[in-house]
């Protein structure tokens, strides 16, 4: 437990945003975090692991290692060291302080204090009625868990909910035991980032992943970065892009706002990052306004076919398209009929902007598109990834190197979860080779993903809730009805490492069951062990813990998840949970006959920086029904905000992780000592009479007429495109409603909010 204060919002200043990223002050603020966490002994020993072929996965961002032998001794970012710091922390959190704050307390407090206190150390429990949580054994625990999933009336009344922190073994465990119990009730973090891209590559492509590696990046002629902003989400991906441009490539940065490390990124391993300039990664930058970027790639597609029409047979890849592409003419019917009046009106683009993309595209023969939220969290973010995939398609830009498609993953193995089973609407043949493998009928109904689950629990359809990772309550939308929605559970339960809102918002009765972390060295009944998982580009490693556990009370995912599947199921079916806890290669072995691509698993897992996992789309080959990569025809689609209103994003500062802010500062961006601003045109706030440091409420407007809140926000006059705006998350999820969601996907639409700002009073200083 640390004594520190709940930081409010008083100390905010703003300076002017910085034009470069990273350099000697990420290493010092990296150093400062990391030694306000632990000893500098401890503080070695984590940073010089991470990342290591020998060590433990960072379990921040899923950017790819380079192979062993090219890796740094320091292969991590500022913020890959100030999250594993975070969870190497010498702080904790004891019995005392559950004794010292009640749960009322607790919920008042920011993302910021609760994340501070420091590691979890022993079970609690918060039993019906009382007002604070308690001590309770591992057996009682799990007893009180397993008795209230086996009093369901069905086993779809449980939601089994995952973050990707959670590793392969314990991940395909997890949906093992829930599928074994009878539900596909599997909603994880994804649901709500990347699950567009999964939907629109799965239709096009027939694989829900990414088709590039490191290499294809480093030697790609021309990178499109687009709706995301690696300096602060995945900074080890500007190092990438560095090696693109030394290498000759080039790289187009396609954003609402300007970010910091695609305007130069100065390597803190480099001297010419330390003394020098650094380099210019962006050799274009579009600011696009929200949403935008439809109309921007439907733009590029019919350029390309313009450029054809007058040479004929230089410009599209006629061979690639007629041997293995279907739906081309329905799309070349759509795109003609393109308005260049509502493109330039949906991008806040000029023509002349377009055509350079279209100029470079042209000089460029490979060709990679990597993007992040800023694309999936749109109604319209299927179709915006599938004009993604047109644009590809044209000139071959899919099965073959240097060029394809990379959704980049936030969180460290959120595609690795997927992969070992975590959705809720896993296809068949996996299903099948399940039940075989381990002799049951898994069920055959698709499950409940993260929107859907919140609206069972807020319906009575629900009603035991069990978080793994995470920090389900903040990183969901409409977080009224999601508060509300957990509340009304029997029982919810969340396996963590460290405090977050999610504990403090509980079910008539709420279980906190600590785990090891990433770092902690894992020692069962079979010896020292490891686990694994995928990086965004599907290469598969193990990751060893070495630090000693944060309390002799913990107990690793494996363990928690066979223990509780013992206790639920008994012996039918007859899946040996205990020898699964006791030596996690038994784990690899039955993933090995039941996961395409993990053949020998334990034995290539062990070689320097493990394998990976083939991508059929390498080889174009398209596991779609028509056995071809799919051109789809996708309605113009553009984001119109009423007189007086913005069309707001919600986005992370520099200094934050997924829900946990680290600081109150947003580094790159000037804001300091405060996290309840919103950036604003400066344009736009003299349209609506408002003064730079006004203090507004936030107020989004929906269709159905309906109308949510977040007060007291700073005015910060910032390049945000005309008609636009941008706050953070998750202080602004309280905006979108749980209905507002992207078309086929279920994604929030936190990209795409609009709002007005209404002033408010100055609060009165005592």
């Amino acid at each position: 437990m640390r004594d520190i204060e709940d930081p409010g919002e008083d100390g905010l200043s703003v300076t002017a945003p910085k034009t470069w990223a990273t350099g000697a002050p990420a290493v010092v603020h990296a150093l400062k975090y990391a030694l306000g966490q632990t000893s500098p002994k401890r503080t070695a020993l984590t940073l010089l692991n991470i990342n290591q072929a020998k060590g433990f996965d960072c379990p921040g961002c899923a950017w790819p290692e380079p192979a062993p032998g090219e890796r740094h001794r320091n292969e991590y970012c500022e913020n890959g060291a100030k999250h594993i710091s975070d969870e190497a922390t010498s702080h904790r959190v004891t019995a005392d302080f559950f004794r010292q704050y009640s749960v009322d307390e607790l919920s008042r407090k920011s993302d910021y204090w609760l994340n501070q206190q420091g590691r979890l150390t022993e079970p609690m429990v918060l039993r019906e009625g009382a007002t604070h949580y308690e001590p309770i054994g591992w057996d009682e625990a799990l007893d009180l868990l397993a008795g209230e999933l086996r009093a369901l009336d069905h086993p779809d009344e449980a939601l089994f909910y995952t973050s990707g922190r959670l590793a392969n073994e314990p991940a395909f465990l997890l949906q093992l035991f829930a599928r074994a119990f009878g539900t596909n009730n599997l909603p994880d973090c994804s649901n709500m980032c990347h699950e567009s891209s999964g939907s629109a590559l799965n239709e096009t492509l027939g694989i829900g992943k990414g088709s590039v590696s490191l290499d294809d990046l480093y030697n790609s002629d021309l990178v499109f970065v687009v709706g995301q902003n690696p300096g602060t989400n995945h900074p080890r991906m500007l190092s990438a892009l560095e090696e693109t441009k030394r290498r000759g490539g080039h790289v187009i940065a396609v954003n609402p706002l300007p970010e910091a490390g695609l305007l130069r990124f100065k390597h803190p391993q480099k001297a010419r990052g330390v003394i020098g300039r650094g380099t210019q990664i962006a050799d274009q930058f579009l600011q696009i306004r929200p949403g935008g970027d439809l109309a921007l790639f439907q733009a590029l597609n019919l350029l390309l076919l313009e450029a054809e029409d007058k040479e004929p047979g230089t410009v599209l890849d006629r061979e690639f398209i007629e041997s293995h592409t279907t739906g081309y003419d329905a799309f070349v019917a759509n795109i003609r009929e393109t308005s260049w009046d509502a493109v330039l009106e949906a991008t806040g683009l000029t023509r002349d902007e377009i055509e350079q993309v279209h100029e470079r595209v042209l000089a460029g023969r490979g060709v990679i598109v990597c993007w992040a939220m800023g694309l999936t969290q749109h109604k319209h973010g299927v179709p915006t990834i599938r004009e993604v995939v047109n644009f590809l398609l044209l000139r071959g830009n899919i099965g073959r190197p240097g060029a394809g498609v990379c959704p980049v993953r936030g969180h460290s193995n959120v595609q690795g979860d997927r992969t070992m089973g975590i959705w809720e609407r896993m296809p068949q043949p996996f299903m099948d080779r399940l039940g075989r493998e381990f002799a049951f009928t898994p069920p055959v109904e698709h499950g409940l993903d993260s929107v859907d689950s919140i609206r069972a629990m807020r319906d009575g359809r629900a009603k035991v809730f069990v978080g793994v990772a995470g920090n389900f309550v903040r990183a969901t939308p409409d977080s009224d009805v999601t508060e509300r929605a957990l509340r009304n559970c029997r029982l919810t339960a969340h396996i963590s490492t460290k405090l977050n809102r999610s504990h403090a918002v509980c079910g008539r009765t709420a279980l906190i069951l600590p785990t090891l972390g990433r770092s902690d060295r894992d020692v069962q009944a079979g010896g020292e062990q490891f686990m694994t998982v995928e990086d965004s580009m599907s290469e598969v490693h193990a990751t060893r813990g070495r630090l000693a556990p944060a309390s002799p009370h913990l107990l690793s995912e494996v363990s928690i998840i066979t223990r509780l599947a013992r206790k639920v199921l008994g012996s039918e079916p007859a899946i040996p949970w205990a020898d699964f806890e006791g030596d996690y290669d038994l784990v690899r072995d039955r993933i090995a006959q039941v996961v395409d691509g993990f053949q020998d698993f334990n034995e290539r897992v062990r070689q320097p920086g493990g394998f990976r996992l083939p991508n059929p789309v390498n080889s174009r080959v398209f596991r779609t029904p028509g056995g071809k990569a799919v051109f789809t025809v996708n309605d113009f689609a553009m984001l119109q905000a009423p007189k007086g209103h913005l069309v707001l994003q919600t986005l992370r500062s520099h200094d934050q992780w997924n829900t946990i802010p680290y600081a109150m500062d947003d580094r790159y961006r000037g804001i300091k000592g405060g996290r309840r601003v919103v950036l604003v045109n400066p344009a736009d706030l003299a349209d609506l009479g408002l003064a730079d440091g006004s203090l507004v409420d936030l107020v989004s407007v929906w269709s159905d007429g309906s109308e949510r809140r977040a007060d007291g926000f700073r005015v910060v006059g910032y390049s945000t495109p005309p008609g636009s705006a941008a706050a953070y998350y998750p202080e602004t999820n309280v905006l979108v409603p749980l209905d507002s969601v992207a078309d086929i996907s279920n994604t929030p639409t936190s990209k795409s909010v609009i709002v007005r700002l209404e002033r408010t009073a100055e609060p009165a200083h005592v």
